[in-house]
């Protein structure tokens, strides 16, 4: 009897607490993000793996590359290589990778001839989608690091004037896979297994 009474009573606060909590907790808003918070949005920094997947941008991409590569004889400079992350931490690379594709398609995809490059519209369309699917993609801690190196890759480009342009098409495909590495859950490839 004494047992029927304990689960009687224990029925009976576990049906108030559902009656009267229950719809508090339905009816009380959510606590509403604050505006610095966007930063530490860890989905804002991604991208889906999906979007490098496709063969078609990939070749028209590879094959940009590789036709501009012909015309590069400068084999001193590089504009996309590991020199981008020297003292990047991990979870801001993507940022510095939206930001050096918004750099490349504003001030090389965008000026060069339609007819001197087969599929450059096609490539920079691809590439200014990613970097509108990264819009909401924000650096964490501290940009001088990010906005040094950027610098440093948009001065070299500017140094090297026309040929600065052939280079940035002829390393597209480099691009192509930074921004996979960093922007993706995939696993880094070669060098990028270091963390700064």
């Amino acid at each position: 009897m004494a047992c029927l009474q304990t689960l009687t009573k224990s029925f009976s606060a576990w049906v108030i607490c559902c009656c009267c909590c229950l719809p508090l907790l339905l009816t009380s808003p959510l606590p509403l993000k604050k505006p610095g918070l966007a930063s530490t949005d860890h989905h804002a920094c991604r991208l889906r793996k999906i979007n490098f997947q496709q063969p078609y941008i990939r070749n028209r991409t590879y094959t940009l590359a590789r036709m501009a590569r012909v015309s590069d004889h400068d084999t001193d400079n590089r504009l996309i290589g590991q020199q981008l992350y020297v003292n990047i931490r991990e979870n801001n690379r993507c940022y510095l990778m939206k930001r050096i594709v918004e750099v490349v398609v504003k001030d090389v995809l965008l000026t060069v001839a339609k007819d001197q490059y087969p599929y450059v519209e096609e490539v920079t369309q691809f590439l200014a989608s990613l970097t509108s699917e990264l819009s909401r993609c924000k650096f964490s801690g501290h940009r001088e690091h990010i906005e040094k190196n950027l610098e440093e890759m948009k001065s070299k480009l500017k140094k090297l004037g026309e040929n600065g342009k052939t280079k940035a098409i002829g390393e597209l495909d480099l691009l192509f896979d930074y921004m996979e590495n960093a922007c993706t859950d995939a696993p880094k490839k070669g060098g990028n297994k270091k963390k700064n």
